[in-house]
């Protein structure tokens, strides 16, 4: 018998698969990139995939991505480790991403945003490379909230981080299943699981814009029982209605198991 989940792997569990249903971010049959770093939300994105694919109505397939930034070559051996032993798929390279980043060739940006853009090159590239559908990152609540904030005093514009969001013309997704779960439950739920995190080398790590607005979000709302929930509820339910599907397009689990044990029946009676 299955243990029973505790309350913030629920929430991981059954947030994702709410998102993934009423946003239409999987199809039958897709190919799951997931991108992993080895930190808390990326490992517990794999998780979550890895509990929803057995109970999801319909077939997918996944595996892990994951693009060591230089610092510390062997760093992802947990993570490598864990992969083999769960049987999961996975695609591991060692690359100079971190080292590039904090040197001259970086002349114009932070070090962070370059190596997130060289990350992300990559990353699509590998995509390409095993023909993947969708590539998957472990962004959370907290970070559709920061980027809102972020964008509002940098730039001045009301936009956030996508949960659903087409790439190369639709040949592939990038999704974010974990974007209604908040952080508390996601650190709470890789204990629980005993996921073997493993510390970022990189020598910038904590040191983002994202987590200095959040700090002061809690500032502003310390006086305020419910005022940074609220927050938090209003830009995600605004975040996630640019990607819900009409009740029509979204997949009915009942209907589609219904559907294909017609199909079977249909076959062997053929």
């Amino acid at each position: 018998m299955a243990k029973k989940l505790h309350y913030s792997q629920e929430q991981c569990v059954r947030s994702a698969g709410k998102l993934m249903q009423n946003t239409g971010m999987l199809k039958p049959h897709a190919r799951v990139g997931i991108a992993v770093s080895g930190g808390v939300d990326s490992f517990v994105l794999l998780k979550v995939m890895q509990i929803r694919q057995r109970i999801t109505p319909f077939p997918f397939e996944f595996m892990a991505i994951h693009l060591n930034a230089g610092f510390d070559p062997n760093c992802h051996a947990p993570l490598a480790d864990w992969l083999e032993n769960e049987k999961i798929q996975s695609h591991i390279e060692v690359t100079n991403h971190g080292l590039v980043a904090h040197t001259e060739e970086n002349r114009t940006k932070s070090p962070c945003y370059y190596c997130a853009f060289l990350r992300r090159k990559r990353l699509f590239e590998v995509c390409k490379e095993y023909n993947l559908s969708h590539l998957a990152f472990g962004h959370n609540a907290d970070d559709i909230v920061s980027t809102f904030l972020l964008n509002l005093v940098q730039t001045g514009r009301i936009d956030g981080m996508s949960m659903n969001e087409p790439f190369f013309g639709g040949l592939l997704n990038v999704i974010r299943p974990l974007a209604m779960v908040e952080k508390q439950h996601i650190i709470k739920a890789a204990k629980l699981w005993e996921l073997p995190i493993f510390s970022n080398p990189c020598p910038s790590a904590n040191t983002t814009k994202r987590t200095d607005l959040l700090s002061k979000l809690d500032l502003l709302c310390g006086d305020s029982k419910n005022g940074k929930r609220n927050v938090y509820q209003g830009i995600i339910r605004w975040q996630m209605a640019k990607h819900l599907l009409s009740p029509d397009e979204i997949i009915d689990p009942r209907e589609y198991i219904k559907a294909r044990q017609e199909e079977a029946q249909k076959k062997k009676e053929e």
